[in-house]
C-alpha cells in the first residue's frame, strides 16, 4: 500500500497553472528527487502533501498512520534555546519510548508471563529499531560534530546565521528519521563534507524521502527515481541524475524541432556525464578494489600502505608538464607570493604562492569557515594581505555574489539591460542581440520584460543578475555560489556561458558536479594552519583520494596498535631460543623503522614541495628516497621472520 497516493491533483493561482491532473505515489523505502523550472510547482507539490496547501482538484490519499515532516527554509526555535537542546527537543517522543522501553524491561524481569508488557516492549523495539534511537547521545555528538554545530552546541541558536539554523533544524529531523521526510534544497548552506555525510545518513538508515535539489551527484546518489514538474505535469524516470538525463533527452529528441535548443542542453550534459563521470567512477571502482586487496595483504607487506598513499598524493597533486607550458604563454592576470592573511584570531591563509592566467579556470574549494570568501576578497581587492605580495594586473572584473548587489529592485528587467533605451543587448563576445531573444535563452518570457526586480523571487534575481554578467566587457569572472537558488535548467544554462566564456573563471562553490565541470584547477582550503593546496584534479575525484587516504592513515594506525600489542605480549613470554644478535635485532628494530617511515615521510613531502627538490636536486632526493626504502623493507622483512621464529617457538 502506498503511503501517499495523488491522483488528478490540479493547482491554480490566479491565471497560473501550477498542476493539471498530476498523479503522484511514494512507497516505503522510495527516495524521489523533485526537478524542474522555478515557479513549475515543485515546492506547492511538497505543501499538498504537508496539507500546508490544498488542491483545487482531485483525490489525496495519504495513510494517517505515518508522520511526515519537512524542512524549512526558515526554522523557527523559542527564545532563549541552546543550540543542543533545539536539536534535543525534536527528540522528545524517542527518548521517551527508550525510557518506557527500559522501565518494561526491569518489570518484564519479575513478570515475564506478562503478554502485556511482552507486545508493548515488542512495540518499542520495532519503533526504536526503526528510529534507529538506541544510542541517541552519541548520534547527537555525531551530528554536531559533522554539521560544524559542536562549536555552538550552548549558544542561542537564534544568534546563528540561517544556514547554521537550516543546519540545526536538519540534525533534529535526521535523528527524528520520520516516516516521510520532505527536503526542499537540504545541501544549501552544506559543505561538501556534511553533504557525504548527509548521504551516508539517507543511505544506512534507509529513509523514504522527497527532495527539491540541483545538487546533481547528491540526485544521482540518493535518488531511487526523478519527478520532473513541467506544464503543470509530473513526469517520473527511474533511477538517479544520469539515468533522468538519457531518459529524457530520448524524450526530447522525438518532440518536435522548437525543443532544439533544449535537446542541446541536454546532449551536452549527456555526452559530459559519459565523458567524465562514468570514467572517473571507473578509476575509483580500481582503486577501491586495489584498497580492499591491500587489506588483505597488508599484514604480510605493511610498507605497502606507505607506497599506496604515496601513489595516492602523487595522483592528487598530478599536473601536466604539455599544459604547464601553454600556461606560461598567457596573459598574467594574478600573482600572489607567499601571501598570508589572519581574521581575528584565525589563521587563513599561510604562505600561498600562485598565479592566475589569462583562461584559467579555477575553483575555491573546502570546509565552511576556512578563508574561501576571503580568498575572493582578496581578488576583489576588498581585503589587504597581511603577509607577502599580491599582484593585479591591468584588466575588467566581473563579479557574482549571492546578495545580487548589481541589481536594483526599483528598476524593471528591460531598463536594467538597455538603461540608454532601444531593445538590443551588446554581449561580452561583441555580438549583439533583441533583448528578449537574450534573456529567452535565461528561460524569462516576454511578459516579464516590464517587470520590476524587485518583484522577482531569489532565484529569477539570480538568472537576472547572471544575464546581466554576461553583458559586461570583462577578462575575468569572481563567482560566490552561483549555483544557490538556481534550477537545474538554469544551471545548465549558466555552464554552457561559463564554458564559452574567454577570460578566467575564479569561483567559490560547493556543488561538486558544477565544480568538476567548469573548473580545471582547484584552490584546496585544508581548513588547518592556513594550508592552501592546488590541484589539477577533478574535485569528486580529490574528494574520493582525500577519503581513501584517511582510510588508509587509519588503517595504518589500527596495524600500528595491533603490532605494538603483540610486541609487548611476545616481550612477557621466555624466548631462550633466539640467539644474542637475533634477540639484539628483535629489541631494537621496532624504533629503527618508526624513524625509517619518518624519513620517508620527509622525503616525501619534500618531492612535494618544488623549493625543496629544487635546492636539493630532484635527482639526489629520489635517489635518497629509493635507497631508505630499501633499507627499510629489508629491516621489517628481517623484523616479520623473527617474529615468525618467535611464534613457532611460543605455539
Amino acid at each position: 500500500m502506498a503511503l501517499i497516493d495523488l491522483q488528478n491533483i490540479s493547482k491554480q493561482y490566479d491565471t497560473k497553472v501550477i498542476l493539471k491532473n498530476a498523479n503522484f505515489t511514494l512507497n516505503q523505502g522510495q527516495r524521489i528527487a523533485v526537478i524542474g523550472q522555478n515557479g513549475q510547482g515543485k515546492s506547492t507539490l511538497l505543501k499538498i502533501i504537508t496539507e500546508e496547501v490544498e488542491p483545487d482538484d482531485g483525490i489525496k490519499a495519504i495513510d494517517k498512520s505515518i508522520k511526515i515532516e519537512m524542512l524549512a527554509q526558515h526554522p523557527k526555535f523559542d527564545d532563549n534555546l541552546l543550540v543542543r537542546d533545539a536539536i534535543e527537543n525534536q527528540l522528545k517522543e524517542l527518548k521517551d519510548a527508550r525510557t518506557e522501553y527500559e522501565e518494561i524491561s526491569l518489570k518484564i524481569v519479575d513478570d515475564y508471563e506478562n503478554n502485556e508488557l511482552i507486545n508493548r516492549q515488542s512495540q518499542l523495539a520495532t519503533y526504536l529499531e526503526f528510529h534507529n534511537a538506541w544510542d541517541l547521545d552519541n548520534m547527537i555528538e555525531r551530528v554536531l560534530k559533522e554539521f560544524q554545530l559542536k562549536e555552538y552546541e550552548f549558544k542561542d541558536v537564534n544568534l546563528l546565521s540561517g544556514g547554521e539554523q537550516r543546519r540545526v533544524s536538519l540534525a533534529g529531523l535526521l535523528l527524528k528519521k520520520p516516516d516521510v521526510l520532505l527536503l526542499d534544497e537540504p545541501t544549501n548552506h552544506l559543505d561538501v563534507y556534511m553533504v557525504e555525510f548527509l548521504e551516508q545518513l539517507l543511505m544506512k538508515n534507509n529513509f523514504t524521502l522527497i527532495f527539491i535539489s540541483h545538487d546533481r551527484y547528491f540526485i544521482d546518489n540518493i535518488a531511487t527515481s526523478v519527478i520532473e514538474v513541467e506544464g503543470g505535469n509530473l513526469r517520473k524516470f527511474q533511477g538517479g541524475y544520469s539515468s533522468y538525463l538519457e531518459q529524457k533527452q530520448q524524450i526530447l529528441e522525438n518532440m518536435q524541432k522548437d525543443h532544439h535548443n533544449m535537446i542541446r542542453l541536454f546532449k551536452r550534459e549527456a555526452h559530459w556525464m559519459q565523458r567524465g563521470v562514468t570514467a572517473r567512477r571507473k578509476r575509483n571502482v580500481r582503486r577501491k578494489a586495489e584498497y580492499l586487496d591491500l587489506k588483505q595483504k597488508v599484514k604480510s607487506n605493511p610498507a605497502a600502505i606507505r607506497k599506496m598513499s604515496v601513489e595516492l598524493q602523487r595522483e592528487q597533486k598530478s599536473f601536466n608538464s604539455e599544459e604547464t607550458r601553454t600556461l606560461n604563454k598567457k596573459k598574467m592576470l594574478f600573482e600572489l607570493d607567499d601571501i598570508g592573511i589572519t581574521l581575528g584570531d584565525k589563521l587563513l591563509i599561510k604562505d600561498f604562492t600562485t598565479r592566475i592566467l589569462q583562461k584559467d579556470t579555477i575553483a575555491i574549494v573546502g570546509p565552511n569557515g576556512t578563508g574561501k570568501s576571503t580568498m575572493l576578497k582578496i581578488f576583489m581587492e576588498k581585503l589587504k594581505v597581511d603577509t607577502g605580495r599580491f599582484k593585479k594586473g591591468d584588466f575588467k572584473v566581473g563579479y557574482f555574489d549571492q546578495h545580487r548587489e548589481m541589481l536594483n529592485d526599483n528598476q524593471s528587467i528591460m531598463h536594467t539591460f538597455c538603461p540608454n533605451g532601444g531593445d538590443l543587448v551588446e554581449l561580452n563576445d561583441g555580438r549583439t542581440m533583441h533583448v528578449y531573444g537574450y534573456l529567452k535563452n535565461f528561460l524569462f518570457p516576454k511578459e516579464y520584460l516590464e517587470k520590476k526586480i524587485g518583484v522577482l523571487s531569489g532565484g529569477e534575481k539570480n538568472r537576472v543578475a547572471l544575464a546581466l554578467l554576461f553583458t559586461r566587457s570583462i577578462d575575468c569572472l569572481v563567482l560566490d555560489e552561483p549555483t544557490n537558488d538556481l534550477d537545474l535548467p538554469t544551471i545548465n544554462i549558466l555552464e554552457e556561458y561559463l564554458e564559452n566564456f574567454q577570460g578566467a573563471i575564479i569561483l567559490v562553490s560547493h556543488d561538486r558536479y558544477f565544480v568538476d565541470k567548469i573548473a580545471k584547477k582547484l584552490f584546496v582550503f585544508k581548513g588547518k594552519n592556513g594550508e592552501v593546496e592546488e590541484s589539477f584534479q577533478p574535485y569528486s575525484e580529490y574528494l574520493e583520494i582525500e577519503k581513501e587516504l584517511k582510510d588508509l592513515n587509519s588503517l595504518e594506525n589500527s596495524l600500528k596498535k595491533e603490532d605494538q600489542e603483540k610486541s609487548k605480549e611476545i616481550i612477557k613470554k621466555k624466548q631462550v631460543k633466539l640467539s644474542f644478535n637475533e634477540q639484539r635485532d628483535y629489541d631494537n628494530l621496532p624504533k629503527e623503522i618508526d624513524e625509517l617511515e619518518e624519513k620517508i615521510e620527509e622525503i616525501n613531502e619534500c618531492l612535494m614541495d618544488s623549493k625543496c627538490y629544487e635546492q636539493k636536486g630532484i635527482v639526489a632526493v629520489s635517489k635518497e628516497l629509493e635507497e631508505i626504502e630499501k633499507i627499510y623493507e629489508e629491516k621489517v622483512e628481517r623484523f616479520l621472520q623473527l617474529e615468525e621464529l618467535i611464534e613457532s617457538f611460543n605455539s
